[in-house]
């Protein structure tokens, strides 16, 4: 079997490997391309997002890099992925390919005796390489977790492709589309970016979330393939289910279904390769909690009489409830989103139009309580949010259209790669992160977007199809908007990097420009020419070429000959040297002649030339704007602009920086307190990237911003907003000063997503409520 290129048909950033043999029978032949193809497709856009999580997350290990090389290397990385983006997916493709070639070389290989096999391997012994091992380990243990997460459905898979081929079922590194095949193609793949090992483990762990956990829809399509052709139609693969107690009442004590409510929503994939029982019992374990906590609040009511709802009529309910709320606005309609005011209003669309006599139509327990849990999240969620505004009217609008997925799919509370709970997490922390409840015209296309994806989303009938659209939709959104952030904040940060070194040559320059001054003190038009252009001129020259450079050696020559220190020599040359030196500083070629001329006395006398006086001069160089500030007609602020002409916004807008009133110009204390200096030391170690809440002292509203860049030579910091625009410059002592009077705050690093948060707290809430009035026995002496 051998591997070639279909490129019939696809445009070339599409081109993939296809499988031609002719040993095969021709159905086997045929079953085995339509598996590959299908593997193709399922795998083309995890792939994609693969790379793209990994390059992001190379972006930003490299803004919090304390060192410049290793910034260096992680930017490195990040092109070499950018680059290679469409090579790359094509030699996974080759090399998963060459797995199916090995299905042919192990069907007609003859079996070696176990003496030579041990012979030849003892042949092949060498050093082991670890960073080469440490990998190695790394693939294997990808592709056990993957064998181990999916097992069942690899099961049937394994059976049905050696039935194809006449071997063994097939397993482990074997089966050529199961997690083993899978890891090794990709790090085979990956080894031509030749990325550190650090690196290609980071690029592994994105390979796990993005290909390896989400595989079983993939599985899943390929046996159904496989079985409606024929092939072991019979075969299943039964799990053991897990024990699960009848529910008869509520209990007096918490259970071991309490660790799996917080298991199931804390653990990455739980629950992800369960059976059908596996969301049933987290349902149950939370219906569990519910029922105790209204024991313990006394309310035991039973189930009422009457008809229960069928899943199609509260689908129905809902839907019309959808529509009520949709026109009801403000307070009202957050409290028909309560979990009892919801199920009140349902019951209502449940009997509207029945005759009178009729029998009600009541919720199962379980509809009940799928709708206050669901209700119960969504508090927890409004109360996880930073801002107000847009991201809690967002979040009441899909709590409906969740609520009907939920109803649809119990798979919601177990599964974490579910995509509703997906789009739920993206949404409220696009919402919460990107908006800041203002009306600026920076918000309006994401809050546009997002309210689009809302009103689908309510729309059309719930699907675990309509939720991976909405979702892969609103992640490129976000995608564009987090490469334009990048974009001008490294922009900002490179600006503020070529200020700093700006300033460090101006003062290396004024420190050798005070040594000759001490010996000789200029007057006049040449101390003004000195003091305001021309160590501007020895700056530049210095971080262009750098003090040892021939460039910069002319420079001080020139210096010591204006001053005496040297013989002038040609004046005329002088002249032009001078003039050159003003003009590479921005200064006007005319005026650059007259202040030479004027200096030196080389005017020329035919035709006699009218030059001003050398006061007049001396006023004009000392309002000459400075190398790297900008023109401004009001008064200079301590710290100008360092980077004009740039097409960043300078700052951000009057809606998105409130704190800016409050640290424009702060209190500058002559001598920082203790307290100040601890957390300026604090601040000194913490690494680029660190987030920030400034609090406005007069509205009381709050902003975020990231701390990009500071220099521990300077002190001075860029903050920057979340859309990478520049906030506030300021000293490191500045911020630790607004930290200590409480007008900021760092915020803590959240290793949770706002939806975890919100099970979490949801979990813990119940447990809480639930055990509240049935403590834990204690031994004796205990407290």
């Amino acid at each position: 079997m051998d591997v070639g290129q279909d490129r019939r048909g696809s445009p070339a950033s599409h081109q993939v490997a296809r499988l031609t043999s002719g040993h095969w029978p021709a159905r086997a032949q045929r079953l085995l391309e339509e598996s590959f193809k299908l593997c193709v497709d399922g795998l083309h856009e995890p792939l994609r997002r693969c790379l793209g999580d990994f390059e992001q997350q190379l972006f930003a290990q490299a803004e919090r890099a304390r060192q410049h090389v290793q910034q260096q290397d992680f930017y490195g990385s990040r092109q070499r992925v950018l680059q290679d983006r469409t090579q790359f997916e094509q030699r996974f493709l080759v090399r998963l390919a060459a797995a199916f070639n090995a299905l042919e070389e192990a069907h007609a290989a003859v079996p070696a005796s176990s003496d030579a096999a041990s012979k030849k391997s003892w042949q092949s012994l060498e050093l082991l390489d670890p960073v080469e091992q440490e990998l190695t380990m790394a693939v294997d243990q990808l592709g056990a977790r993957g064998e181990a997460r999916h097992s069942s459905v690899l099961y049937e898979l394994g059976y049905r492709l050696a039935v194809l081929v006449g071997t063994p079922p097939l397993e482990g590194a074997k089966l050529p589309l199961g997690p083993h095949a899978l890891s090794l193609a990709f790090h085979e793949a990956s080894a031509e970016l030749q990325l550190p090992p650090a690196h290609q483990l980071l690029l592994l762990q994105s390979f796990d979330q993005w290909l390896i956990q989400p595989l079983i829809p993939l599985y899943d399509n390929i046996n159904a393939q496989l079985q409606a052709d024929g092939i072991l139609p019979q075969l299943r693969s039964i799990p053991i289910p897990r024990s699960i107690t009848k529910r008869t009442g509520p209990r007096t004590a918490p259970t071991e279904t309490e660790a799996t409510v917080e298991t199931a929503h804390t653990t990455s994939g739980a629950g992800s390769s369960s059976g059908s029982g596996g969301s049933i019992e987290v349902l149950e374990s939370l219906r569990d909690l519910l029922a105790q906590q209204r024991a313990n609040q006394g309310n035991l009511a039973g189930q009422l009489g009457g008809q229960l709802a069928s899943p199609d009529e509260l689908q129905s309910a809902l839907g019309a409830l959808q529509q009520h709320l949709a026109q009801v606005t403000g307070q009202a309609s957050r409290e028909l989103r309560s979990a009892q005011r919801l199920r009140e209003e349902l019951l209502i669309q449940l009997n509207l139009g029945k005759p009178s006599g009729a029998p009600h139509t009541q919720l199962t327990g379980e509809q009940g309580d799928t709708v206050e849990l669901v209700a119960m999240l969504f508090e927890q969620l409004g109360q996880q949010l930073q801002q107000g505004g847009n991201a809690h009217n967002l979040l009441g609008d899909l709590q409906l259209p969740v609520l009907r997925m939920a109803v649809a799919d119990k798979g919601f509370f177990e599964k974490r790669e579910h995509p509703a709970r997906k789009l739920l997490d993206t949404v409220t922390a696009a919402a919460n992160d990107w908006l800041d409840g203002s009306d600026d015209e920076s918000n309006r296309p994401l809050a546009n977007k997002l309210e689009q994806l809302v009103a689908r989303a309510s729309q059309e009938p719930p699907s675990a199809g309509l939720y991976t659209t909405l979702l892969a939709d609103i992640e490129h959104h976000l995608a564009l908007l987090a490469r334009k952030a990048q974009a001008a904040e490294r922009r900002h940060v490179e600006a503020a990097q070529g200020r700093e070194r700006l300033d460090q040559a101006r003062h290396r320059a004024g420190e050798l420009m005070a040594e000759r001054f001490a010996l000789a003190p200029p007057r006049g038009l040449l101390r003004a020419l000195l003091d305001r252009a021309w160590s501007d001129v020895l700056a530049l020259t210095l971080l262009r070429h750098g003090e040892d450079s021939e460039a910069f050696g002319k420079q001080l020559v020139i210096t010591d000959q204006l001053l005496g220190r040297l013989p002038t020599g040609d004046r005329l040359q002088l002249q032009q040297n001078v003039e050159n030196g003003l003009q590479q500083i921005g200064m006007h070629a005319e005026e650059a002649e007259q202040v030479a001329q004027r200096l030196l006395g080389t005017e020329k006398p035919d035709p006699p030339t009218d030059l001003p006086s050398a006061t007049d001069l001396a006023l004009r160089l000392k309002q000459h704007q400075r190398l790297g500030e900008q023109h401004s007609t009001q008064q200079p602020a301590p710290h100008p602009d360092p980077h004009p002409g740039s097409s960043a916004p300078p700052t951000e807008s009057k809606h998105s920086a409130p704190h800016e009133a409050a640290t424009a110009h702060p209190a500058r204390t002559p001598e920082p307190s203790p307290r100040d200096r601890r957390i300026e030391k604090r601040l000194s170690e913490l690494p680029f990237g660190s987030w920030f809440e400034f609090v406005d002292p007069v509205s009381g509203q709050l902003a975020r911003r990231k701390l990009a860049w500071y220099s521990k030579m300077s002190g001075r910091c860029l903050l920057v907003s979340r859309r990478g625009q520049r906030g506030e410059e300021m000293s490191l002592s500045e911020l630790a000063h607004q930290i200590a009077i409480g007008q900021a705050c760092e915020v803590p690093v959240q290793r949770e997503g706002l939806l975890d948060r919100a099970w979490r707290s949801l979990t813990g809430n119940l447990r809480q409520s639930a055990s509240a009035h049935h403590p834990v026995p204690q031994e004796p002496g205990q407290r």
